[in-house]
């Protein structure tokens, strides 16, 4: 486990964020370590998905009202939710954290960025003061995904991680243009 020098905790003192940063980055684990208190809404949940892809209103009766921060998991997944959101987000005392791998995904779709109600943060890869002792070979050679810098087998998950991510992400750009 690393110890992230991004403070999620802080930054939602103020206002409602988006967090975004490459797949595998550690954002979920990230949140589940510094808002153990917050209500999380995972649209990789299928359950929650279909709830919410039939009736975006329903956002409002999934999270419990006295629950302060509501995090919505890889909202890129079902980006009408934010049209709910920047209703929701006018409750005094809630706070969002949207977080998401695809930023593009949800620009270049005209989804509600929430102007001026949330803000941005990024999660990039693994920085060397995050790390402690640095292997230097290993992060040219293999990157900073923590996932994979801590692999016994970095070449064949670094391979399936780039194979993954370049079918889902530019095929899939590439088929949209």
């Amino acid at each position: 486990m690393f110890a992230r020098k991004l403070n999620i905790s802080e930054l939602l003192k103020k206002k409602s964020f988006f967090l975004f940063g490459p797949r595998a980055t550690g954002k979920t684990t990230l949140i589940e370590q510094s808002l153990p208190d917050a209500q999380i809404i995972d649209l990789l949940h299928s359950k929650t998905y279909a709830t919410l892809v039939r009736n975006p209103s329903a956002l409002g009766e999934i999270f419990v009202d006295q629950k302060k921060i509501v995090v919505i998991d890889e909202v890129q997944q079902l980006p009408e939710l934010l049209d709910e959101v920047q209703r929701l987000i006018r409750k005094p005392g809630i706070t969002f954290l949207l977080t998401g791998s695809s930023a593009r995904k949800l620009k270049h779709g005209a989804a509600n960025l929430l102007g001026g109600r949330a803000r941005e943060a990024r999660l990039f890869p693994l920085v060397s003061a995050e790390i402690g002792e640095i292997d230097l070979e290993r992060m040219i050679n293999h990157g900073g995904i923590p996932d994979i810098y801590n692999s016994d087998q970095p070449d064949e998950d670094l391979t399936a991680y780039v194979d993954t991510y370049l079918r889902e992400e530019s095929i899939a750009e590439a088929v949209t243009r």
